[in-house]
């Protein structure tokens, strides 16, 4: 006999409070796991706001400084490789919680250098938490979240990535502002203003280790580890509506060889990889030689170099940051709308022209005392094109990659393939930070005709070879093809 209240209406909106209950969940725990993006952001963008001090403080060269700056991009690539092997050893969550001490120590020892050799030293230690990081919170993320909520909640990585970049900058202007002489002076509190920079970001690398250790392992991970009770008690908290048992054995069935990924699994007949491991390192390189990390990394000694003072570069560069982490909103409203294909295409499209009227700007500037003038028209101009250049990023290649590396490789080799196309991806990084002083130095015009070509080979990639992966489920991906095979 049924009691008053039990009908069909209320079972349904049971199960609709369950399913929202389970979403909550899931986007709690998928915030929780980028916050060591927040740190990518923040570690890897803190160092803008030091170039200048870096260059007096221990007498360095162009070349120098690119080396110092993107000294870290290399343990970035060391860390991603690692990250996804170890992660497979003893879980996403361990490796986290290697990850924030590796930024304890690396902010620690930044803020105290004595050299350009131990800085670098330093940095690299740095670097090797971003790339662990920047592997692990897409791989949890996607083996946590809902296929329905996956690119949103997957591109909370980049909006974590963002606001630790926007943070950075601020924290950098603030300190600047504050200390007599700028980034190169005095801080109040004794000792440079560039060493409190660095010094700054222990602060989030200790909440990001204490966050790890309150929230469970990934259930895929569990289930690798034949952990089936484990990994029963998580999917029942993220996935709401659906049968916990039937999902358990999809997920054995998809991982199906009972040792750890090598390396090794990812060889294919694609010039001796699996065609969709060559996407997402191509993805991966694309994302990085447009030339966006150029703006964050150099933008404050950008701007200085063609005419504009301290305090109103460090404001610029916080400009850009804002607009950044504005359209990556943009980015989470319609990724799961219209699909991740359609917004990398009309990205690229979007660089590429403000990238092009950048490139106008710069190499028909009059030179003077060496550096180009924007003087007159060009200087807003370049302005706003910078900024719609990170807009077109923000909203489409910035977020997208990272949902995408995330959720694109089946359950068996996601976390190696991911390390693979994630250390593809700092090495590009490295080349266009590295290459970026010298390249400058030459001719601007030159280095932004380069991100330009870039872009227009990124939309022929996508075009031809990217394929959608917009509300599959994650043992589902063994089934893509790319555009051109589907033709």
């Amino acid at each position: 006999m049924t009691g008053a209240g039990s009908g069909p209406g209320q079972a349904d909106e049971l199960r609709e409070d369950g399913t929202s209950h389970s979403a909550a969940v899931a986007a709690l725990l998928a915030g929780a796991a980028a916050l060591g993006g927040f740190l990518f952001g923040y570690d890897s963008s803190v160092i803008n706001g030091t170039v200048d001090a870096l260059k007096e403080e221990f007498g360095l060269g162009g070349f120098a400084v690119g080396f110092v700056v993107s000294a870290a991009l290399l343990g970035c690539a060391a860390g991603a490789w690692f990250a996804g092997p170890l992660s497979d050893r003893i879980g996403r969550v361990r490796v986290m919680l290697i990850a924030a001490g590796l930024f304890v120590i690396s902010s620690l020892g930044s803020a105290l250098a004595f050299s350009a050799v131990d800085l670098t030293a330093w940095r690299l230690v740095g670097g090797l938490a971003i790339g662990a990081a920047s592997v692990i919170a897409p791989a949890y993320i996607a083996e946590i979240a809902p296929a329905e909520l996956r690119g949103r909640l997957g591109s909370l990585q980049q909006m974590a990535i963002v606001l630790g970049i926007f943070a950075a900058l601020v924290v950098d202007y603030v300190i600047a502002r504050v200390s007599d002489g700028g980034a190169t002076g005095t801080f109040p509190w004794g000792g440079g203003a560039w060493r409190w920079m660095f010094a700054s970001a222990v602060v989030p690398a200790v909440m990001y280790g204490v966050i790890a250790t309150t929230i469970p392992e990934s259930p895929r991970y569990l289930v690798k580890k034949h952990e089936t009770a484990r990994a029963r008690q998580v999917l029942r908290r993220v996935m709401g509506r659906g049968d916990v048992d039937v999902k358990i054995t999809e997920i054995g069935r998809s991982i199906a060889v009972d040792r750890p990924v090598r390396l090794g699994d990812l060889r294919g007949d694609r010039l001796g990889l699996m065609p969709i491991v060559w996407a997402g390192i191509l993805l991966s390189v694309f994302q990085q030689f447009v030339g966006i990390n150029v703006i964050f990394y150099y933008s404050s000694s950008l701007w200085q170099a063609v005419g504009f003072s301290e305090n109103d570069a460090m404001l610029t560069s916080v400009i850009n940051s804002i607009v950044n982490v504005a359209f990556t909103l943009v980015a989470i409203a319609l990724v799961d709308r219209i699909g991740r294909r359609p917004l990398l295409l009309a990205g690229a499209a979007g660089m590429a022209v403000a990238l092009g009227t950048l490139t106008v700007c710069f190499a028909t500037a009059p030179v003077v005392d060496g550096k180009p003038d924007l003087g007159g028209v060009a200087g807003p101009v370049a302005l706003v094109a910078a900024n719609v250049f990170v807009a077109s990023f923000a909203a489409t290649w910035g977020p997208v990659v990272w949902v995408m590396l995330g959720e694109m490789f089946n359950n068996f080799i996601r976390a190696s393939a991911l390390a693979v196309a994630a250390a593809a991806q700092w090495l590009a990084n490295w080349v266009i930070t590295t290459t970026f002083p010298g390249i400058s130095g030459f001719s601007l015009g030159l280095a932004y005709g380069l991100y330009t070509l870039f872009s227009i080979l990124a939309f022929l990639f996508v075009l031809r070879a990217v394929p959608e992966t917009k509300g599959r489920e994650l043992e589902d991906m063994d089934g893509l093809a790319s555009p051109r095979s589907r033709a």
